[in-house]
């Protein structure tokens, strides 16, 4: 039988906004139905390489594959490709128009992927119920709801075109305690149910360890350690993943910071046994 080939894999990856350089040679990979989780304070590059794997960037060099073969540009093929991605954001204030109603939000991609005249309706009501916001009122605007609901819109809108990989870019951290762990059995449950890969972009450990199978650390634009989650939560090889581990972060990105100097050494990869 032949294995499968990563929903996504990046090869080598740089990116520099002029003379700051983002992303330096890096490397991952998201499993078929996996979750890869990218920890790092702010500023490491994380949500960088999360819009190039999205499409919003693009690299100066390395390669993205999808299922094996290089993303294509354009035409066709590029519009197909962009149906297997969706994409879940922090702030669910920032990332949904106050402007809509419900059933606009989550009808959205459906409608620039030309899926909506049939059935689009009848589709965005199984969306929001797959997602636990049963009986709501497809036309009342999002500004009545809360951030746990609001993010559970998100997670709707994300599954319209129905994807292989969600990537989910910090989606709980701008929530209260309780209401990231309903948001993350949510995941976990569409997961199981539906197979879905998550690339995970967070700067919880605690999240980390609960919702990822793999876990890769950047620093300063690259990733200094990776491999099974309990393997590097548990026993952290890399000195910067060890300071990461031992930290108290803070809520706020401002506060995300750590002090002191940073190994020489940003190249150890751990390899899961």
């Amino acid at each position: 039988m032949t294995e499968k080939p990563p929903i996504v894999e990046i090869r080598s990856v740089s990116k520099r906004f002029g003379k700051v350089t983002v992303l330096d040679e890096v490397s991952l990979t998201v499993e078929c139905g996996k979750t890869t989780s990218l920890v790092g304070e702010s500023g490491s590059g994380k949500s960088t390489l999360a819009r190039i794997v999205t499409g919003l960037e693009t690299a100066d060099s390395g390669t993205v594959l999808f299922g094996g073969r290089p993303r294509p540009r354009r035409g066709r093929a590029a519009r197909a490709l962009q149906r297997t991605v969706g994409v879940v954001l922090q702030d669910p204030y920032d990332s949904i128009d106050p402007r809509f109603t419900v059933g606009e939000v989550v009808a959205e991609p459906l409608r620039a992927q030309g899926h909506y005249r049939k059935g689009g309706r009848e589709k965005v009501r199984e969306l929001l119920d797959l997602c636990g916001m049963t009986d709501i009122d497809l036309d009342c605007r999002v500004t009545g709801f809360s951030g746990g609901q609001r993010q559970r819109i998100a997670i709707a809108r994300a599954l319209a075109t129905e994807p292989d990989l969600i990537v989910c870019d910090e989606p709980t951290s701008a929530l209260d305690v309780s209401v990231q762990a309903q948001i993350l059995n949510l995941l976990l449950r569409l997961q199981r149910e539906h197979g879905l890969a998550y690339l995970f972009i967070t700067h919880d450990i605690d999240v980390v360890r609960r919702i990822s199978d793999q876990v890769a650390v950047m620093c300063q634009g690259k990733i200094v350690e990776s491999g099974d989650t309990a393997d590097v939560t548990g026993e952290p090889q890399h000195p910067y993943t060890k300071k990461l581990l031992s930290a108290v972060l803070g809520s706020s990105p401002h506060t995300r910071k750590l002090s002191g100097p940073l190994a020489k050494n940003r190249t150890l990869e751990v390899v899961a046994q």
